[in-house]
C-alpha cells in the first residue's frame, strides 16, 4: 500500500499517516528492518530497527560506511530533517576581487603604475640628484649611431664594401 503525508511517500502494511504526521506499523515478523523516510525537498536519516522473537524493539542509527559503530535512539522512532536538497550548484557570483586578481589585469596595473608613478618619483628627490641626473643626460652621446643605421649598413654595408673594393682594383 502507499501513502503519502505531504510529499512524503510511505511505503507500509497496513499502516495508516494520522494527520500528525506519526505511523504505526502492526504485526511485524522478527527480523532486521531498514526505515527511510524519501522526501523530494528533504533528507531524514535512516534507521536499522531489529525485533527480535520475543517481540523487544531495538532502534539504532544507519551507518553504512562503518556498520560496527552503534548509536542508539529510543523507540518510538522520531524523524527530524538532517537538510534539504540541493539539486542544482549555485551560480557563481561575480567579484571585483576575482577580477583583480586575473594575471592580464596585474600585469596591465604593473605597467601604469611603472608609467604614471616612476616619473613622479624623480621629481620628489633631492634637488642633488635631479642636478646629477641632468649633467648624466647632458653629457655628449660620443656620436653614437642609431639602431636603425646600424642594421642598414650592416645588411648593404657588405655591397657597398664590395663595390667599393672593385672601384680601388680598376683604379
Amino acid at each position: 500500500l502507499h501513502y503519502f503525508y505531504g510529499f512524503t511517500k510511505c511505503n507500509l502494511n497496513l499502516a495508516i499517516i494520522q494527520s500528525d504526521g506519526t505511523f504505526v506499523v502492526h504485526c511485524v515478523p522478527s527480523g532486521s528492518y531498514v526505515v527511510e523516510v524519501a522526501n523530494a525537498d528533504v533528507i531524514f536519516e535512516p534507521y536499522r530497527v531489529e525485533i527480535n522473537a520475543r517481540g523487544k524493539i531495538r532502534a539504532r542509527k544507519l551507518n553504512y560506511v562503518q556498520p560496527a559503530i552503534v548509536y542508539a535512539v529510543p523507540y518510538p522512532l522520531k524523524f527530524a530533517a538532517n537538510s534539504t536538497v540541493r539539486y542544482f550548484r549555485p551560480r557563481e557570483q561575480w567579484r571585483i576581487v576575482d577580477f583583480l586578481l586575473n594575471p592580464m589585469v596585474l600585469m596591465m596595473l604593473m605597467s601604469l603604475f611603472i608609467i604614471v608613478v616612476f616619473p613622479k618619483l624623480n621629481s620628489v628627490t633631492d634637488p642633488e640628484i635631479q642636478r646629477e641626473m641632468q649633467q648624466t643626460m647632458s653629457m655628449p652621446s660620443y656620436d653614437l649611431p642609431e639602431l636603425s643605421e646600424l642594421m642598414a649598413n650592416w645588411v648593404v654595408g657588405k655591397k657597398k664594401a664590395s663595390r667599393s673594393k672593385n672601384l680601388k682594383l680598376k683604379r
